[in-house]
């Protein structure tokens, strides 16, 4: 979108209302259509990017020239490593929230109790669905109308209002909890940042994806749903404060703690886009 003249006031409702009328549309029609073709899980993700995609493509379509630049999936010599640095700092993170109470005995891994015939199988399948929804929510959230929000308005009064309704949207997930849902309000001020840093959708979708496929590995429930692709389940010796419930450690002080470091991370890691 680099060059493109921006709309005036005007052209900046139009585009962003129908943006999110046809994403509306989209999250409130497609999962009863998906559900009978598969669990909630792949239902909540492959109609998440479903009504993502569409929403994009229309309105780029309509008001831009209709390529994956344009949402932020252009490609670029940057893109690749963009999305192993994001995929590799996810990963790096979950490992850091469930490594370190183990270590310290606070929580261990047991057996779910379930029997997973195919463990590599089941988890192939959920990772496929997991990175559609990663992209789904990247592009969803963070896609042309975020971008557009950006460079009309600025970073400030874009990340933030955005960010608020990224957490919220998650407040109807199972066993939400106040501090789950605070907690996803930084995740997206961080994915927003990533977007702002890089100019492009690729090294937070790297990072979404990586904490969110790991996270059901190293049995944790992930934004309150039970993946069990392993047959082990991480119970925890501590309060809800530190370990999330029901959420996840999603919904702990130690998800808290390394979005925060995470900032930093990325601000290493990734050079400012021009």
């Amino acid at each position: 979108m680099n060059g493109v003249a921006l709309p005036d006031k005007q052209g900046l409702i139009l585009r962003v209302g129908l943006y999110v009328l046809l994403a509306w549309l989209g999250l409130l029609l497609l999962p009863p259509i998906m559900l009978p073709l598969g669990g909630i899980v792949v239902t909540s993700t492959l109609s998440t990017f479903a009504a993502a995609a569409v929403a994009n493509a229309v309105v780029v379509r309509i008001y831009e020239r209709g390529r994956l630049a344009d949402v932020g999936l252009g490609g670029s010599p940057s893109s690749g490593r963009e999305f192993l640095t994001g995929l590799a700092s996810g990963v790096a993170a979950v490992v850091c929230v469930v490594a370190i109470p183990v270590a310290l005995r606070i929580a261990h891994f047991q057996r779910s109790g379930v029997t997973v015939e195919h463990p590599w199988a089941a988890f192939a399948f959920d990772g496929v669905a997991i990175f559609f929804g990663a992209m789904g929510e990247e592009l969803l959230f963070r896609g042309y109308a975020f971008q557009l929000l950006i460079r009309s308005l600025g970073p400030f009064a874009t990340v933030l209002p955005t960010s608020v309704i990224f957490g919220l949207m998650h407040s109807w997930n199972p066993n939400a909890t106040a501090m789950g849902i605070v907690n996803t309000v930084a995740w997206g001020i961080l994915l927003g940042y990533a977007v702002w840093r890089t100019g492009a959708l690729w090294l937070p979708i790297g990072l979404h994806f990586g904490w969110n496929v790991a996270l059901p590995l190293l049995g944790s429930n992930l934004s309150g749903f039970t993946m069990g692709v392993t047959g082990y389940t991480l119970e925890w010796k501590v309060g809800v404060l530190w370990s999330g419930g029901g959420y996840g450690v999603e919904g702990s002080l130690l998800t808290t703690a390394i979005v925060v470091a995470l900032f930093f991370v990325l601000r290493k890691l990734t050079p400012q886009s021009k």
